[in-house]
């Protein structure tokens, strides 16, 4: 019998750039990628946990190399995209996962700081990394990218104004590239991940987590890793062309539940 579906859902042999990949989010987001057959850059800060997610990969059967990256450095940027294409000879997909959280007043003495090494980080180094790669990403001629942002940017938690900004300006770049590229054969989508347990959440303690859950979240629990880069997975499929300017809450339920 034929096949009445064209459109494949494979990413084997796809070249993708994950940041932020050596722990959290956005290593479930590598292994998951290897898993599905995709060559993986893992990039981060530390290289010795760089090198473990590698390693892990590798272990289970997957193709990675790790490069040790400063998303808002630009000669790093450059660098690892250059590694990455001279592996590979392509780049398919990037995910823009790294980030930082930074709790603050807007009194504190040493907001200012705050304020530009959060749109440092978690704006500007995306769209950068984005100009870097976008050569490449349009020959491949199906590029996907995904923008992490944070359900913080669908509301906002008192202290964090310097976080809620920039993640809402990240829905508001991956709008307005989706358009820019929609008929180059690029799509650019985002994420806004809720309550996770990562590195960022690690120091929350559990009953705090378990209150929080109960009180918030539709599902009443936090949310492992995997079930955000499940979704990411989604947005970078083949299948996926005709799906761009999209941000998805990764949250359940938190966001729609009222009481």
């Amino acid at each position: 019998m034929t096949r009445l579906s064209t459109l494949s859902r494979s990413i084997a042999g796809k070249v993708a750039l994950v940041t932020g990949a050596a722990s959290g989010m956005g290593r479930a987001t590598a292994h998951l990628f290897a898993d599905e057959g995709a060559h993986v850059a893992v990039t981060d800060l530390d290289p010795a946990k760089v090198q473990a997610v590698v390693d892990e990969i590798k272990a289970a059967g997957g193709s990675a190399e790790g490069w040790t990256l400063d998303v808002s450095a630009g000669p790093d940027r450059e660098r690892v995209v250059a590694a990455i294409v001279a592996k590979w000879g392509a780049l398919d997909i990037l995910v823009n996962n790294a980030g930082i959280s930074i709790d603050l007043p807007l009194e504190a003495a040493d907001y200012e700081q705050a304020w530009d090494r959060s749109v440092d980080v978690l704006l500007k180094a995306q769209v950068m990394l984005i100009r870097v790669c976008l050569p490449h990403l349009l020959k491949s001629g199906a590029g996907r990218i995904v923008n992490i942002a944070s359900t913080e940017a669908l509301g906002a938690t008192r202290g964090f104004s310097t976080y809620t900004a920039a993640k809402t300006g990240v829905i508001g770049l991956t709008r307005s590239l989706a358009v820019e590229f929609a008929t180059r054969g690029i799509t650019v989508n985002c994420i806004c991940p809720g309550p996770i347990r990562t590195g960022m959440t690690a120091g929350i303690p559990e009953e705090a987590k378990a209150e929080f859950a109960r009180r918030r979240v539709a599902m009443k629990r936090y949310a492992e890793p995997e079930e955000v880069a499940q979704a990411t997975l989604n947005f970078v499929l083949p299948a996926a062309q005709y799906i761009t300017g999209q941000h998805l809450a990764v949250d359940g339920g938190m966001t729609i539940r009222n009481a």
